[in-house]
C-alpha cells in the first residue's frame, strides 16, 4: 500500500519586522558643533547671541555655548566680558572671581584680568611685576546690541562685523523693540535637549504647522493656519525661504513667506496674524551643545509681552502647565523635536515632496562648509562696517483674488 504524499504548506516570513534594522546613523558632519568640527567651525564664522543685556552683570555667570563652557561678566566700567573659566594662573573658576573696576579678580590669588584677558595685577608677585603682561586669560570678543549680548569666537583675522536687520531698524510710530529669551518657538523650556539642526530644519517644514498645530493637537494658533496651503521653496545666497498660499473663505489670499536664515535665524512672521506686512520678529538658534539649543527673539511691538503672546496654547495652555498626559494627548513642537532623540537619526529618514525644504536648507548648509574647506568666507557675514541691514522678505500678506494658482503672487 502506497504512502499518501505530505502536503507541504508554504511558510509566509515577513521581513519587515524591527529586528532586520541597521543600526541607525546620524549626519554629524551637520550636527557636532564643537570646536574643530565642520559645523562648528562654520558657526564659529558668525556672531551669535549669548545673552540678553542683563545677564552680563557683576555676578559671573556660567554660559555654555558651541560645546564651550565659558564665564560672562560686566566690569564695574560697565563692560561685558566673556572669558574661559579657569584662570590662566593655577586653573581655579571664575565663577567665584570677584568684578572689580577693571575686571574679574580669580578668587584663589587674586590675579585681576580684564574683559580682553590682560593679566592687570598679581598681587603675590614683586611690586614691579614686569611679566604679567605675558599672561592672557583666554577671552572672546562681545558687543551689545538689539538688547542682547553678542560674541564671536571663530579665527579672530575672520571677525566680521555684527549684522544689523532692516525688520529691526525699520520701526513705525509706537513700535520698540523687545527682548526674550524664552526660546519662543520651541514649543516648550529655555533650554531644549536636542541638536539644533532639528529645530533649525523645522522652520522650513510648513505643513506640520496644519497637521501638529491644527487638526492634530487642536487649533494652536489661528483657524487661517489650519488650511492646507500651496507651497513652494526658494533658496537664497543667505536663506532659504518658504512661500505658502492659503486661499481664504472669502476669496483672499494669504500669502506667508518664512526663512531659515544663515547661520541659524528664524525669519518666522507671527503664525496669529495678528498684523500683515513685514516679519515682526528674528529669533537666533544657540547650540549650546550638540545635544541641546535655546532661542533668543528680538520683536518689534507696541505693548510689552506682545512677544509671548506668539507662543503655541495645546488644549488651552502653555507647555509648562501641560500634565504628562496632556503633553502625549496634545504634542507640540517641543515633543516632535526632542522625541527624534538627541541627534536625529537621519539614516532612518524617508524624505518627500513635502520635504523639499529641508533638502534645500541642508544644500545651502553644505555648500557653507564647503566654502570654509575651500578657504573662502561663508555666505551672510560682511567685513564692512558700513554695510546696509540685511534684508529678508519674510512676513504675511494679504493678497486679492487674482484668478490664479501662481506660488510667486
Amino acid at each position: 500500500m502506497s504512502e499518501t504524499p505530505q502536503r507541504t504548506i508554504p511558510i509566509h516570513v515577513d521581513t519587515g519586522t524591527a529586528y532586520n534594522k541597521r543600526p541607525a546613523t546620524s549626519n554629524l558632519e551637520m550636527t557636532q558643533v564643537g570646536r574643530g568640527t565642520p559645523m562648528g567651525e562654520l558657526l564659529r564664522r558668525y556672531w551669535h547671541p549669548i545673552g540678553v543685556s542683563s545677564d552680563a552683570n557683576t555676578t559671573p555667570r556660567k554660559v555654555r555655548i558651541l560645546g564651550e563652557d565659558l564665564i560672562l561678566f560686566r566690569d564695574k566700567k560697565g563692560r561685558p566680558g566673556l572669558v574661559y573659566p579657569h584662570c590662566a594662573h593655577r586653573g581655579t573658576s571664575l565663577f567665584y572671581g570677584k568684578v572689580e573696576d577693571e575686571g574679574i579678580r580669580c578668587c584663589y590669588h587674586g590675579w585681576l584680568f580684564d574683559v580682553e584677558g590682560h593679566c592687570k595685577q598679581r598681587p603675590c608677585e614683586p611690586a614691579n611685576d614686569v611679566h604679567r603682561h605675558k599672561v592672557r586669560q583666554p577671552w572672546y570678543p562681545v558687543q551689545e546690541f538689539y538688547g542682547l549680548i553678542w560674541t564671536y569666537m571663530g579665527p579672530p583675522e575672520k571677525k566680521p562685523v555684527l549684522p544689523r536687520y532692516e525688520c529691526l531698524e525699520t520701526l513705525e510710530e509706537g513700535e520698540f523693540l523687545e527682548v526674550n529669551d524664552n526660546s519662543i518657538g520651541g514649543g516648550g523650556p529655555q533650554i531644549i535637549p536636542c541638536n539644533w539642526l532639528q529645530h533649525y530644519e523645522n522652520l522650513v517644514d510648513p505643513f506640520h504647522v496644519v497637521i501638529l498645530h491644527s487638526s492634530f493637537s487642536g487649533t494652536q494658533f489661528v483657524e487661517q493656519m489650519a488650511l492646507m496651503p500651496q507651497v513652494s521653496w526658494e533658496t537664497q545666497e543667505h536663506s532659504v525661504r518658504t512661500i505658502s498660499l492659503r486661499k481664504l473663505p472669502d476669496g483672499q489670499t494669504l500669502r506667508r513667506i518664512s526663512e531659515a536664515g544663515l547661520p541659524t535665524l528664524r525669519v518666522i512672521p507671527s503664525p496669529r496674524i495678528g498684523r500683515y506686512g513685514m516679519v515682526e520678529s528674528l529669533g537666533w538658534v544657540l547650540p549650546i551643545d550638540d545635544h541641546s539649543f535655546r532661542i533668543y527673539v528680538v520683536g518689534r511691538v507696541k505693548e510689552e509681552g506682545e512677544l509671548v503672546k506668539m507662543r503655541s496654547r495645546l488644549n488651552g495652555k502653555l507647555w509648562e502647565e501641560l500634565s504628562e498626559e496632556e503633553h502625549q494627548q496634545f504634542p507640540g513642537d517641543y515633543e516632535a523635536m526632542v522625541s527624534q532623540g538627541l541627534i536625529a537619526h537621519h539614516s532612518e529618514e524617508h524624505l518627500a515632496t513635502s520635504d523639499v525644504g529641508i533638502v534645500k536648507l541642508r544644500r545651502l548648509l553644505q555648500l557653507q562648509l564647503q566654502r570654509i574647506q575651500d578657504g573662502l568666507d561663508p555666505a551672510g557675514v560682511s567685513f564692512d562696517p558700513n554695510s546696509a541691514p540685511v534684508q529678508f522678505t519674510a512676513g504675511n500678506f494679504l493678497v486679492p483674488f487674482q484668478g490664479t494658482d501662481n506660488p510667486h503672487l
